[in-house]
Formats: C-alpha cells, sequence, structure tokens
C-alpha cells in the first residue's frame, strides 16, 4: 500500500506485530496472543514487558488512575494519537520506548526516533510518529492490498458502527502505567506489590474493561510483547550443560527444550508465510479468472447464483428477527 494513503488498518495478529517490530530493526522481542489471564501463562512466556489490549471503543471512558503531569512525564514516552489507524504500531511503540531490558535492542530506526523526539510533549511527540516515513512505511507494508481506498474515521459514523482501539500496560520503576494515546498522559494505576508479578496489577483493570461487555461478546484481545522465545530456551540451554543432575533428568530437560525451540522455528515461518501472503496483490490473477469465467460464459450464472444465496440469507435473517 502507498504511502501516500496515510496509515492503513493492520491486522491485529501476533505474526503482524512480531514481524513488524523486526522489520523496524528491534532484536530481542516477539508478541504473543494470550487467551487467558492464569498466571500459569504468564510463567511460560516471561519475561513480559508490556500487554498491548485490543478492544472496542464504546465511548468516552474515564481514566482508572490519575493522570501524569510531573516531572515523570519527562522519563516516560507518551505520544497523543494524533492520525487514524496508527494505534497499533503506537501501543506496540508505548511499549518498546519504554523498555529497559537487556534482551530488547531497539535498532537505528526507534533508537533515534526516541533520541529524536524525547523533549518534545505528547501532543508533538504524537506529530513525529504520525510523520515518521520509516515508521509509517513498515506500518503500512502490512496493509491489505486493494483498488479501492476509504474514508477514514477514528470514531463510529453511527451506532451500528463499530471502532476499535489500542492501549498498553507497562511497568514502570515499580508503578504500572496504561498508555491510551486518547487520553492526555499517562494513566498511573498504581504501585506494583512487591515480591508480585506485575501483570497480577494490570489483571484487574484488562478484566474490568471486559467485563463490560455481554456474556458471549468477543470484542477484545490481549497480546504480550514479550523476549524472543527462541534466544531464551537457547540460553536455558547453555545452562542445563553446567547444572548438576543427573544424566536421565538431563537428557529429558535437553529434549524438552529443543522440542519448544522446534516449536518457535516452526511458528515464525508460519509468520513469515502468513504475512507473505498478506503483502501478496492478488488483484491481477482475480482479474484473469474474472476473464477466463467470462469467456466461458460462466460469470453471470455464478453471480446470479450469488446474488440468489444472499438474498436467501437476507430473508432468514428478517424471518429471525
Amino acid at each position: 500500500m502507498s504511502d501516500s494513503v496515510g496509515w492503513c488498518l493492520i491486522e491485529s495478529d501476533p505474526g503482524v506485530f512480531t514481524e513488524l517490530i523486526r522489520e523496524l530493526g528491534v532484536t530481542g522481542a516477539q508478541v504473543e496472543e494470550l487467551w487467558t489471564l492464569d498466571n500459569s501463562l504468564f510463567e511460560t512466556i516471561k519475561p513480559v514487558h508490556g500487554l498491548i489490549f485490543l478492544f472496542r471503543w464504546i465511548g468516552e471512558d474515564q481514566p482508572d488512575g490519575q493522570i501524569v503531569r510531573d516531572s515523570r512525564v519527562e522519563k516516560l514516552f507518551f505520544a497523543k494519537q494524533v492520525i487514524n489507524n496508527a494505534c497499533a504500531t503506537q501501543a506496540i511503540l508505548s511499549v518498546l520506548l519504554n523498555c529497559r531490558h537487556p534482551d530488547i535492542e531497539l535498532g537505528k530506526t526507534l533508537s533515534q526516533f526516541k533520541e529524536f523526539s524525547q523533549k518534545f510533549d505528547a501532543n508533538m511527540k504524537g506529530l513525529a510518529l504520525s510523520n515518521s516515513q520509516q515508521i509509517r512505511s513498515v506500518h503500512n507494508s502490512f496493509g491489505s492490498n486493494s483498488i479501492f481506498e476509504f474514508e477514514d474515521s477514528a470514531k463510529p459514523k453511527s451506532k451500528d458502527d463499530e471502532a476499535y482501539h489500542f492501549v498498553a500496560f507497562v511497568p514502570i520503576d515499580g508503578r504500572l502505567y496504561e498508555l491510551d494515546g486518547l487520553q492526555e498522559g499517562p494513566i498511573d494505576l498504581g504501585l506494583i506489590k512487591p515480591n508480585t508479578y506485575w501483570v497480577e496489577a494490570a489483571k484487574p483493570f484488562i478484566e474490568k474493561r471486559i467485563n463490560k461487555y455481554k456474556i458471549g461478546e468477543i470484542h477484545f484481545n490481549l497480546m504480550a510483547v514479550v523476549s524472543d522465545r527462541k534466544l531464551i530456551l537457547e540460553q536455558r540451554l547453555l545452562s542445563l550443560q553446567t547444572e548438576e543432575l543427573d544424566e536421565a533428568t538431563k537428557i529429558s530437560e535437553e529434549s524438552n527444550i529443543r522440542m519448544k525451540i522446534a516449536d518457535e522455528e516452526d511458528k515464525m515461518k508460519r509468520y513469515k508465510i502468513e504475512n507473505a501472503r498478506r503483502k501478496h496483490n492478488y488483484l491481477p490473477l482475480i482479474v484473469e479468472i474474472l476473464k477466463l469465467l467470462a469467456k466461458d460464459g460462466k460469470l453471470v450464472p455464478l453471480y446470479e447464483r450469488a446474488k440468489a444465496k444472499t438474498l436467501e440469507k437476507e430473508k432468514e435473517k428478517i424471518g429471525k428477527a
């Protein structure tokens, strides 16, 4: 997709987000989708550097904490959302640019952007982000190819339309923060209790948002920015060699780790294939298929059958209403 159309919508998917941050030059990180808030899951993916929460926007929410307006603002990266469709990448950067973990290397693009914008206020940071050609280009490369351009809208045009929004939760200096580009600043959600993993502090705020929806509705998605799983497993494999374990235990543990490494490699291969399909322009193929169907006299009958099925489904919906 051309940069001339601004920022495009991208899919909320761990494969998209993982490859996006790697194409931005970040090393040592990946994104995992979360299906539960159980502690057992977080134990398997530690360390978690931030949570990215996607939810259906259902009106103006009051912040769950105090908006930070003191000297901490200078130490936190927070950007106002000033452009449509950029909030996915903005939420990812809210985690990465506030991360101080040795596993994560930002790389040239994001390091230069962080240094360039560090003295800006939140609005100027948002403008700097929206005007970063490098970041926008990587973001847009994950958009769907289309011959049509649609008008952007940050909010629903009517009550039947839906708008979705991303926010990030990050731990910084022993406190939990929510970074929401639609707010005036970072939201301080309070102190993280000593001797507890920081994700525990984030759970009540995420659950509160989820509980706003009716039972059975799935209008949200939760992902975690974590350290590169393959690197963590490889480090564990190396440390295993120096541990004093009986031979059978060591062989079993090593086999288990190697299986997990293979799973990670297969996952990354799958991500690359899926992203290649997302980026591929299928329009020329579709046009050629339509031409062949028209030449064989099959296009109009197919269209009529599809139209009849659509009308039949609409009648069924009306009957059930």
